[in-house]
């Protein structure tokens, strides 16, 4: 059995979403269940992307033209009775069904650059955002370049330790030489006293 939506859950469903356009966020017609819903919200804007994708192809300028062609030679050279559209004056019935379909076209093909303006807004916002996380995480490894980079200025380097302890070294092997002879013989760094 499902469990009933909680509240808050239920108002994020009702609340438009950004990456759908304006005009297709309320329904007009009733819908049936919510899967209906989030599907023919975004239905009529699928069938605007695609209608103005299929009309800006060659394949569609092509047949158009050949349904020109078809209608003008039809109109022209069938019988007398046969032809529905006159050339004596101007093929008026196909200058009104190229009208029409401009007519329609031209608001659909709106609709979809709508959208697709939408989408763009929305990928633009998320790439200031990622260039924002990106910048803060340069600036913060640009720090923390600077300050391992004075914590090693201050620490001392293999040739400075090296010239301490042969100095130290040189400090000690004096020292041993101006001790008296009678005292304990003197050490070299290889021997071992038993």
């Amino acid at each position: 059995m499902a469990r009933p939506a909680e509240p808050q859950e239920r108002d994020r469903q009702r609340e438009p979403r950004l990456d759908a356009p304006k005009g297709l966020r309320s329904s007009v017609l009733p819908l049936r269940g919510r899967g209906a819903q989030r599907t023919s919200r975004d239905r009529f804007g699928r069938f605007t992307e695609w209608v103005a994708r299929a009309m800006g192809t060659p394949v569609f300028l092509f047949g158009l033209t050949l349904f020109v062609l078809a209608w003008m030679v039809y109109n022209t050279y069938a019988p007398e009775e046969w032809r529905f559209d006159s050339a004596a004056i101007g093929f008026t019935a196909l200058t009104l069904i190229l009208s029409l379909q401009a007519s329609y076209a031209a608001p659909l093909i709106l609709l979809a650059q709508n959208r697709q303006d939408d989408r763009d807004r929305v990928q633009i916002e998320q790439d200031r955002q990622r260039a924002e996380r990106n910048l803060a995480d340069t600036e913060y490894l640009a720090r923390e370049v600077v300050a391992l980079r004075l914590l090693v200025r201050d620490m001392a380097s293999k040739d400075f330790i090296r010239a301490e302890l042969r100095s130290l070294l040189e400090e000690l092997e004096k020292r041993d030489g101006e001790a008296p002879a009678d005292s304990e013989p003197r050490r070299t760094p290889g021997s071992r006293s038993a």
